[in-house]
């Protein structure tokens, strides 16, 4: 079978700015659970507990020294900077889809790279994520709101029941 949605570009947008020709690299954020092991009496093995997540972290690096994404750093408490990273998957019979990120956080790092004459200069941004949302085709693949205690994956909110149990 000939390949399928093979990502063949990117795009980024920064608090509604598009940096089309400055992206460089885009990392999307892992998705990892936070898990502990348990064992009770009667059980012959432990089994995985899922205690929520672990930390979202997305970064991005241009190869422009851009004021406006310099100025998004240590933005105050409460505040955060909405980013999207675009791609187009594209198959070996020419069809192309979107996946869209759309993401809200902090930036935490800017790493402004070492200054050469002569050279590419690199922007590196790491966020932390309060929100990400990933889309393929039109498709939810991924919800995740951790200040509203959503996450939904496959369709199903897995925290729906927590939230209603605690009132939320």
């Amino acid at each position: 079978m000939a390949a399928r949605d093979v990502l063949k570009n990117i795009n980024l947008f920064v608090d509604g700015r598009g940096y089309a020709g400055q992206i460089d690299e885009y990392n999307p954020p892992d998705l990892s659970l936070q898990t502990e092991d348990y064992r009770g009496g009667g059980m012959d093995g432990f089994t995985t507990l899922d205690m929520g997540q672990e930390v979202m972290e997305s970064s991005f690096a241009l190869i422009s020294y851009d004021a406006d994404v310099l100025a998004l750093w240590g933005v105050a408490e409460g505040q955060v900077v909405p980013f999207t990273a675009r791609g187009a998957l594209e198959s070996y019979d020419g069809t192309v889809k979107p996946v869209v990120h759309t993401m809200r956080g902090k930036i935490v790092t800017l790493a402004r790279g070492t200054w050469a004459a002569g050279q590419k200069p690199q922007l590196t941004v790491t966020m932390r994520l309060d929100y990400y949302k990933e889309v393929v085709d039109g498709v939810v693949i991924s919800e995740i709101d951790v200040i509203n205690m959503i996450r939904i994956t496959g369709g199903t909110d897995r925290l729906a029941a927590q939230r209603a149990a605690l009132g939320i």
